[in-house]
């Protein structure tokens, strides 16, 4: 197949964008406090440059200092201090032919009510002691605990209304005058953009930010002129890009990225917020406005997994948005849509639904996906598996570290230059790799590009490990493509993978391997202590996930519900079972990312399943199980009982070893060490791998 559309250019006003993809914004925590763009920042986004993107649209950048935070870490337009630092990341953009445009943001109430007023006062400080923001990442617990209480100011926002499901524990509604001012800030923000030579601006108005709540009947209830009809709940929006217009020219290029459906219907909840006939309405008056393209997305953080999908979604599931926008507009339509494949890229734009293909996960995952496409290689391509590592990494490390977002893929995300100049200091030494699920092949890989020579040895007839029990899941198979791709860049490297090959201390001790990483992964937990675990109705969930043993129409017990006791319990469903669910926690797979539950939960509600909280698993007898809940026991009848209790690490080898007298170092990596989900396993890996 030929990509000619994909690599033609095309305009957005007065803008030649060299081809029709674009990397749209995902914030990963890169910048600073005072708000200017990091070497490790410009790094990130230079390397995606480099691997041909079009035009590069950075994570969000605030507008002001004083309630417009999301994070301490995001870019600001906020102060002309600004102008010169951003110059310097535009340049580094253009040396390879792409364009920058700007996301101006506010996050009205999503933001943190822990960070209103306090930016003031945070930045002049770290600018004397660059240190001082690490004592505020120690405080994050604190500053949550504050909000959760109601202590902190409350953030602003259109009207006071419900709060959102993640965000502000308090929020006001703005007063006229703090309106008018917002708007003064989005314009000079843009001005600043101009004047630092950024080849255009983008307005963020979907995901729920504070343009979209402006926009929207459910959290805009104001009564002047900035709510209540539709015209004046597009005053807020519109005054800016007038003062934008008038103030950098009507030839300078504004980008909305707008919300098309805030999807309340996916949640059962059709008569809330706005739907995709009145995002048709928004999109048409904002081509009125002058703006010269819409960036079309969905939904808000009450509806999250219809922005940010999760791997069960299927790739283009929302390209019908961009399509019906694009039919009321004459303007360029850039959507991400949730592409996966240049094939599905190139067939959207042959086919209408979209002029540019948008992305964030894509390029995040592998910075060279354009250029890949463009040499003839679509094959080497890293692709993303919606394992949503990336937002969950970013939360927890932009809050408590200090660190910026992982991808479970590309662990070299945040260290692009380093790894680029990373020297050669393995001198063809062997290391034994023993596994080739993601942790032993990230490791592998990791390994030959610091020149050692990797060897895997993977006991079993193909590569994947505990991601073949994953991706056995409902709707779970994109989780292959991990170990599918890892599998070709060893090729495309020449690491060698002996497969049906169990390692032994004996073979260690023939080939003498400089260094064993051993990626043994986890065996599932069966506790010896409950009476009756051994029956032969009783089996663990990757027995049933992976079809080793095949339960239909029957009564199942499930024990735990994690996230593989949820996809067991979906597939249990599938087969017509009535199933069970016994939990000892008070919530659903509370360790896990809320979004995987929410996507599970939404599939296991409609069939039944009952769950039973705060409840023990005694003892299993013969067509039954023995439970207790406060203090009271009660059996429950049941053909089968299916443990989804976690896994333990296998790492007997390691003991085997040194009891062996092996002289070499060795090492316990991914699940083995302990476990997790794949991007704790890379992770793992990859910082062993390099510090060997």
């Amino acid at each position: 197949m030929n990509y000619d559309l994909m690599f033609s250019p095309m305009n957005i006003g007065t803008m030649t964008v060299k081809n029709r993809i674009v990397m749209t914004a995902a914030e990963f925590s890169l910048g600073q406090p005072n708000g200017e763009p990091t070497e490790k920042l410009i790094n990130y986004y230079e390397e995606r440059a480099k691997g041909e993107v079009g035009l590069i649209i950075p994570g969000i950048c605030r507008v002001n200092d004083m309630a417009a935070t999301s994070t301490f870490t995001q870019l600001s337009m906020s102060s002309d201090r600004h102008i010169e630092p951003m110059k310097k990341m535009v340049e580094r953009i253009h040396r390879h032919g792409a364009k920058l445009c700007i996301q101006l943001h506010h996050p009205g109430r999503q933001g943190y009510s822990s960070s209103i007023n306090s930016l003031p006062l945070i930045i002049p400080i770290t600018d004397r002691f660059p240190s001082f923001p690490n004592m505020l990442y120690k405080a994050t617990p604190l500053l949550l605990g504050l909000e959760a209480k109601g202590v902190c100011m409350s953030q602003e926002a259109p009207s006071k209304c419900e709060l959102s499901a993640h965000g502000a524990m308090r929020i006001h509604a703005m007063s006229n005058k703090a309106v008018k001012k917002l708007i003064r800030d989005f314009i000079n923000a843009a001005v600043r953009c101009k004047k630092a030579g950024v080849d255009a601006v983008e307005l963020h108005a979907t995901h729920g930010y504070i343009i979209q709540q402006f926009l929207s009947p459910n959290t805009n209830q104001r009564t002047d002129e900035y709510g209540g009809s539709f015209e004046n709940r597009l005053r807020f929006i519109t005054e800016i890009i007038e003062g934008i217009k008038s103030e950098c020219g009507k030839d300078y290029p504004l980008i909305v990225r707008l919300c098309a459906d805030e999807m309340y219907d996916k949640i059962g909840l059709p008569d809330k917020g706005y739907n995709l006939e009145t995002g048709k309405k928004i999109a048409k008056r904002l081509e009125e406005l002058g703006v010269d393209a819409l960036n079309i997305s969905s939904a808000c953080y009450d509806t999250y997994n219809y922005w940010l999908e999760p791997t069960s979604f299927e790739p283009g599931w929302r390209a019908y948005l961009a399509k019906e926008i694009k039919g009321v507009v004459d303007i360029p339509v850039i959507a991400a849509n949730f592409i996966r494949s240049p094939e599905q890229a190139e067939k959207q734009l042959e086919e209408g639904y979209q002029d540019f293909i948008g992305s964030a996960r894509n390029f995040i995952c592998d910075p060279y996906w354009a250029k890949k496409i463009k040499d003839g290689h679509p094959e080497k391509i890293r692709r993303c598996i919606g394992c949503l590592h990336c937002i969950k990494s970013f939360i927890a490390n932009a809050s408590f570290k200090g660190a910026p977002g992982e991808c479970a893929l590309n662990p070299t995300v945040g260290i692009e230059k380093e790894w680029n100049e990373l020297p050669d200091t393995g001198r063809g030494l062997r290391v034994l790799v023993v596994g080739a699920g993601p942790a032993g092949l990230t490791a592998a890989i990791t390994l030959k590009h610091r020149g050692f020579e990797p060897v895997v040895y993977e006991k079993e007839n193909k590569a994947g490990g505990q991601v073949n029990t994953a991706a056995s899941g409902p709707f779970k198979d994109k989780l292959h493509w991990s170990v599918e791709d890892m599998i070709t860049e060893c090729d495309d490297l020449k690491i060698e993978i002996k497969y049906g090959t169990e390692v032994t201390p004996e073979l260690v001790k023939e080939l003498k391997p400089y260094a064993v990483m051993l990626a043994t992964g986890g065996i599932p937990v069966r506790p010896r202590s409950i009476k009756g675990i051994d029956k032969d109705f009783v089996f663990t969930a990757p027995e049933v996930l992976n079809k080793k043993v095949e339960i239909k129409n029957s009564r199942v017990a499930v024990i735990g519900s994690g996230l593989t006791g949820l996809e067991t319990i979906e597939h249990l469903n599938e087969n017509g079972n009535t199933v069970t669910v016994i939990e000892m926690a008070d919530k659903i797979a509370e360790n896990a990312w809320f979004q995987f539950v929410d996507d599970s939960m939404s599939r296991i509600k409609p069939c039944g399943t009952e769950f039973k909280m705060n409840t023990k698993l005694l003892s299993i007898g013969d067509g039954e199980i023995t439970v207790e809940k406060n203090g009271k026991e009660e059996k429950l009848k049941c053909d089968y009982v299916v443990l989804s209790m976690g896994v333990r690490p296998n790492n007997a080898l390691l003991d085997e070893i040194a009891k062996a007298g092996v002289e070499t170092k060795a090492m316990l990596i991914g699940d083995a060490d302990k476990g997790g989900t794949i991007g704790n396993a890379t992770q793992s890996a990859f910082k062993a791998a390099m510090i060997i």
